[in-house]
């Protein structure tokens, strides 16, 4: 531009008339300026051609950054292509299925091992609303309340000797990742164990009963308890530990079995933590007096045997652990809407790493102090499944040294105060 005005105005003065040739030499450069902006358009337009028009100037410069993003565009575009490849890949050659929806439950995109377990077509199905087609009322109430912290399992719709889990996981904005897998092998080799721990428990109980019984015969003999007396005490004592365990790995195996939550009838619940008091103290072990904090009024809606073998078993290990001059506290309250069973110790206490597991089966903090305590490793784990048939929680805090609080607390459904039973009658 510097340089026409430059001619123009030298032109002018040697030929006269300066505006005329300055407008001419604007002209000119609008000329130009239209024609690169004319080739820019082009190029752009024309996405296929890869490299960019021949000008110079500010356009030069232009069309060079525009190239130089061009080039990078299609290499991020290259690399999100391989990418979205590799992830289908890998998405079809998982075993389990993995469907994407919108926050309607559209059906955005799924892989074949989705459409082989829900029994989806591809694309027939894509847009569709998965509950529409996914009629299951648990998979229904599932996505209804919106709390995936937990996969739902269910029996498959389409075959009654397949079990699938399903997981909701929201992601972006509104979406949600839906993952199935097949469970069915998992739920038979459950089912096999089970099985296996019921009919062992009850093969062991005969064997079991006609040993004690000839041991208690050996232990009333006076002449065999003269040289016999520690051994024959061992065995007794051994014995009644398997009998134990047995009796427990039957109820813990009946408590797996039962798929239905329990029952609501009526639990007097003062008058049963009564009885399992008089129990525990009659075990001869830990403090002589256990402190009493319960709500005469009142009840539980659920099943009473349950009820009474959590309850005994958390109390009777408390007592266990806890040494005659501490002290074992028992309560029995309404929290809000809630009932809460809480039983506190100044006992031995338990270290945190180990609290988390303490509801598995035989599991063990200290092998040696268990099996002196005569424990079946089996009591907390039948405290858990009870609750969970009657829709309770367990919370359990410990420090050694200090004592442990273990707390099982019912929803509403499950409370019933006696003052309003008689109200209503």
């Amino acid at each position: 531009m510097a340089l026409l005005l430059a001619v123009a105005m030298l032109t002018g003065g040697i030929f006269g008339h300066i505006g005329i040739w300055l407008f001419i030499a604007v002209s000119i450069y609008l000329v130009w300026n239209i024609v690169n902006l004319y080739r820019l358009e082009r190029w752009l337009g024309r996405g296929r051609r890869f490299n960019s028009p021949t000008t110079t100037g500010v356009w030069g410069e232009i069309c060079n950054h525009i190239y130089l993003l061009r080039r990078r565009e299609r290499t991020r575009k290259r690399h999100l292509v391989q990418l979205l490849r590799e992830i289908r890949n890998f998405t079809t050659a998982m075993p389990d299925g993995v469907i994407i929806m919108n926050h309607t439950g559209e059906i955005r995109w799924l892989n074949e091992a989705a459409g082989r377990l829900l029994h989806l077509r591809v694309p027939q199905d894509v847009g569709q609303r998965l509950p529409n087609l996914m009629r299951h009322p648990d998979f229904i109430r599932y996505l209804r309340d919106n709390h995936y912290d937990e996969p739902v399992s269910l029996v498959s719709p389409f075959s009654r000797t397949q079990h699938l889990t399903l997981r909701i996981v929201p992601y972006g904005l509104e979406q949600r990742l839906v993952l199935v897998r097949d469970t069915t092998r998992l739920r038979r080799l459950e089912e096999m164990r089970r099985e296996f721990v019921a009919n062992a428990s009850h093969e062991l109980r005969s064997p079991l009963t006609v040993m004690s019984g000839y041991l208690e015969a050996m232990h009333e003999d006076a002449q065999l308890m003269q040289d016999w007396r520690k051994p024959l005490e061992e065995m007794l004592h051994q014995a009644a530990r398997m009998t134990a365990i047995v009796s427990d790995l039957l109820e813990l195996s009946r408590l797996e079995n039962e798929q239905h939550e329990a029952p609501y009838s009526p639990v007097d619940v003062p008058a049963l933590i009564r009885r399992i008091c008089e129990e525990a103290l009659s075990l001869g072990c830990g403090p002589r007096d256990i402190l009493l904090e319960v709500d005469e009024m009142l009840f539980l809606l659920g099943a009473e045997r349950e009820i009474y073998s959590a309850f005994s078993n958390l109390l009777f290990n408390a007592m266990n652990y806890t040494p005659a001059s501490g002290k074992v506290t028992l309560s029995w309250k309404q929290e809000g809407e809630a009932a809460q069973f809480t039983v506190s110790d100044t006992g031995i206490g338990i270290p945190a790493e180990h609290i988390p597991r303490l509801t598995e089966r035989f599991y063990r903090v200290d092998k040696s102090r268990h099996r002196a305590s005569g424990g079946t490793g089996l009591g907390l784990a039948i405290v858990k499944h009870v609750l969970q048939h009657h829709g309770a929680s367990l919370a359990i805090s410990s420090e050694p040294g200090r004592g442990s609080v273990f707390s099982c607390r019912f929803t509403r459904e499950r409370v019933r105060r006696e003052a309003d039973k008689a109200g209503t009658g």
